[in-house]
């Protein structure tokens, strides 16, 4: 026996159903996502889906006009920057299918959008394959990859390398979008950056960095991990403080942050300036960066009496320097200058930044994309 409300869901969804067209009925090619899937595709997908919506960013790195490909996203907010955001459209209209969280996402909304391939993370769709959502996507024929393997929600303390993550991901878009020989330029141009930064740095002792994940006035202190965060902060010839022993991020008390001697601090913001985060993003008057930055260190108690604040080195970054593998470079180049200042004289990341829009990216990605006081 069935309810009239359980029949009606059934025959809405068989509705639905019939509208999908598999996406594997004859494979011509294969990706390999970034959690090491192989993906069988029938053809180059024309119905993405994608369940972290900064992924649109390394898109358009590759294509001339990605949103032409994507009829729904989700997280649309985690691209953090307004003007970015509209850039990236580019006119086009498309569906958002969730929020931020994974419980936000619903199965029939991105079923009625009869995709050809669904693009997620590890956050979004924890468990892999193992995940519900994926199951059902998989037995009704629609692939499904991921541009990012690890989460938040599973952390671990093993190593990981953001630099071969950059290449995986750029490898996967490159043949998903059918531009292989782009792709593999944007990675060579990446090597030569972080090589150029890697041996400026190499022979000075790291620099003890207080960087902050999310800084704002009513939460604190939110210390970035030592995975991803911390492994770039690495790159740029940085350490987080001592005691920052959690992958990914760490809530310190203030009176240890006060305490604890350190050279840099990094805070930052985004074009979503909530929770009076620094605004700091495409298109914003660096002004207001600033001017965040100066609420952070004399709005919190104790913050004017950092050691990095007393030694007047205090930056801000904008989130998508992280959360953007392909933009990763520019945080690298950045941090570097901070720390080490001498042998990182002739380093230029506006430099970079430019190189990036004139030779990949679809539309430009605007500074300022860091700030200092």
């Amino acid at each position: 026996m069935i309810t009239r409300r359980q029949f009606c869901t059934s025959i809405a969804t068989a509705a639905i159903l019939s509208r999908v067209t598999p996406a594997l009925a004859e494979p011509s090619f294969k990706v390999i996502d970034l959690a090491g899937r192989e993906l069988q595709l029938a053809s180059p997908p024309k119905r993405i889906i994608l369940l972290e919506a900064h992924d649109l960013l390394t898109m358009s790195l590759l294509h001339p006009d990605p949103a032409s490909l994507v009829v729904g996203w989700a997280a649309v907010d985690r691209i953090d920057s307004e003007q970015l955001q509209t850039r990236l459209l580019n006119g086009h209209s498309v569906s958002v299918v969730g929020k931020q969280t994974p419980d936000t996402v619903s199965l029939e909304g991105l079923i009625s959008l009869s995709p050809d391939l669904v693009v997620t993370n590890a956050f979004m769709t924890p468990d892999g394959d193992s995940n519900p959502m994926v199951e059902r996507l998989k037995q009704l024929g629609i692939p499904v990859a991921y541009s990012d393997a690890a989460s938040n929600s599973a952390a671990s303390g093993q190593a990981s390398d953001p630099v071969a993550e950059l290449k995986a991901s750029m490898q996967m878009w490159g043949t998903l979008l059918n531009a292989t020989a782009k792709a593999e330029a944007f990675t060579s141009f990446f090597d030569r950056e972080l090589a150029k930064i890697a041996a400026l740095v190499k022979d000075s002792p790291p620099v003890t960095t207080y960087l902050e994940v999310q800084s704002t006035l009513d939460d604190c202190c939110w210390a970035a991990g030592r995975k991803v965060w911390g492994e770039l902060l690495a790159l740029a010839g940085g350490q987080p403080l001592p005691g920052v022993t959690a992958p990914w991020y760490q809530q310190l008390s203030l009176e240890y942050v006060v305490s604890t001697p350190h050279d840099v601090y990094i805070a930052s913001g985004g074009g979503w300036a909530s929770g009076s985060r620094p605004a700091i993003g495409p298109g914003i008057d660096p002004k207001l960066g600033r001017e965040g930055l100066e609420r952070l260190i004399h709005g919190r108690v104790g913050f004017d009496q950092l050691s990095s604040v007393r030694s007047k080195r205090v930056y801000g970054i904008w989130t998508g320097l992280i959360s953007n593998l392909p933009l990763n470079v520019l945080f690298v180049a950045a941090a570097a200058k901070w720390l080490h200042p001498e042998q990182s004289a002739n380093i230029n990341p506006d430099a970079i930044l430019e190189a990036i829009n004139k030779d990949f990216a679809a539309f430009p990605i605007e500074g300022p994309l860091w700030v200092s006081i």
